[in-house]
């Protein structure tokens, strides 16, 4: 954009005073501004998108307007002291469920897929860069709503910030944060429109969970609580990798 601009006042510069160019030179300069498509990205955590600011989200999804939005999910209210949103996994520890969360995560990818014509796409960097920059570029270049939910390691979940990206990929290799993407041109080409971007599950929810305080704590302080909510959280993502599967296949 700022090169075009550069162009048109160097070129409107070089002609004469009174050239009749310059006045559709000078007309061109001041419409620069919208001879090139704007890329539209709106970005924001998981209690705007899943709690507070649903829908709003859900309305510009439905509008199917070309607007990207990234959604970067913190399973929890981070900038508000650590509450418990629509987007804390079952059996993690936040304010409002200290004894661990126990109804299961929001699927906000599932309710964006089921308009049929929103790009939608999970990611997780730590797991697989590539996914993360292809999906992005697709999302982008899509001529429709988009929404893309990053896996977004968080302090609040008790790690050690430096091995985030570990933690990311132990998400994915547990089967609890799939990558996906579900791009609806593809059914204009009579083929499947959800992709599973990632391999079947190769470690247990646990060794994954308990890598982290916020889940860990609860096994500290109420063992039999953290065993009921981690063998009900292991069953729902399983059964949810399952259907999965099933709908990358079908």
């Amino acid at each position: 954009m700022e090169l075009l601009k550069t162009r048109l006042a160097a070129a409107l510069e070089a002609l004469p005073p009174g050239a009749p160019q310059r006045v559709d030179l000078a007309n061109l300069l001041s419409l620069a501004d919208v001879l090139v498509k704007r890329s539209v990205w709106i970005v924001g955590g998981d209690g705007w998108a899943y709690d507070i600011g649903y829908g709003g989200l859900d309305h510009v999804l439905a509008s199917g307007r070309d607007v990207n939005v990234l959604v970067l999910d913190t399973e929890v209210y981070s900038n508000t002291g650590g509450q418990a949103s629509k987007s804390t996994p079952m059996g993690a520890v936040a304010k409002f469920a200290a004894g661990g969360k126990p109804s299961g995560k929001k699927d906000l990818g599932a309710m964006a897929m089921s308009y049929g014509n929103v790009y939608v796409a999970a990611i997780a960097m730590g797991a697989s860069d590539a996914q993360t920059v292809r999906t992005i570029l697709e999302a982008e270049a899509y001529e429709g709503p988009s929404l893309i939910i990053a896996y977004s390691h968080c302090i609040a979940h008790g790690i050690d910030m430096s091995k985030g990206m570990n933690q990311q990929k132990l998400a994915v290799d547990s089967g609890y944060w799939p990558l996906y993407h579900y791009n609806p041109m593809l059914s204009a080409q009579g083929k499947n429109p959800f992709v599973l971007d990632s391999g079947a599950p190769k470690i247990s929810l646990k060794d994954y969970a308990y890598n982290e305080t916020r889940y860990r704590m609860l096994a500290q302080s109420d063992p039999a609580a953290a065993e009921r909510l981690i063998v009900e959280a292991q069953k729902e993502v399983t059964e949810r990798w399952r259907k999965l599967d099933q709908q990358a296949k079908a």
